[in-house]
């Protein structure tokens, strides 16, 4: 073998442990992976439509309709006829959700703090910044 492995390679092991740590933060916390993205979404961001949230996360609107009702009856979301258009639900976050999404956050990123703890300083940093970019350019590939 020639030269560096490939990315996926690479990073597979690291994003597969990271989303493992993060279920099981998320399953403690009795929220599926699918609710912490919407609520992420919805914390994120204004009020959206089904539609519109579902596009947003790339789910299909029909798979999310579940999650939804469940987030509805835990109290973490509102659904809310659109005072335009009645066939349309509008999104929001309630209080309960937002901080239930953010404790979940602060204990995900606790642990994701421990493993960067492992870098040196000036790696942990450059890590952070190169995965944020690449991240961010991913539509481009």
């Amino acid at each position: 073998m020639t030269g560096r492995p490939d990315l996926a390679a690479l990073l597979q092991p690291l994003v597969k442990a990271l989303i493992a740590a993060e279920v099981r933060v998320l399953e403690g916390r009795g929220i599926s992976m699918w609710a912490y993205v919407v609520l992420s979404a919805l914390d994120d961001g204004p009020v959206r439509t089904q539609a519109a949230l579902a596009e947003a996360i790339g789910a299909d609107k029909t798979r999310i309709i579940t999650t939804l009702d469940r987030l509805q009856e835990a109290g973490l979301i509102s659904r809310e006829p659109d005072p335009g258009d009645r066939r349309v639900r509008l999104l929001a976050i309630t209080a309960a959700g937002r901080r239930a999404r953010r404790e979940a956050q602060a204990e995900i990123q606790a642990g994701e703090d421990r493993l960067l703890a492992l870098l040196p300083p000036d790696d942990r940093e450059a890590f952070l910044r190169a995965a944020g970019t690449l991240a961010d350019i991913t539509a481009l590939i």
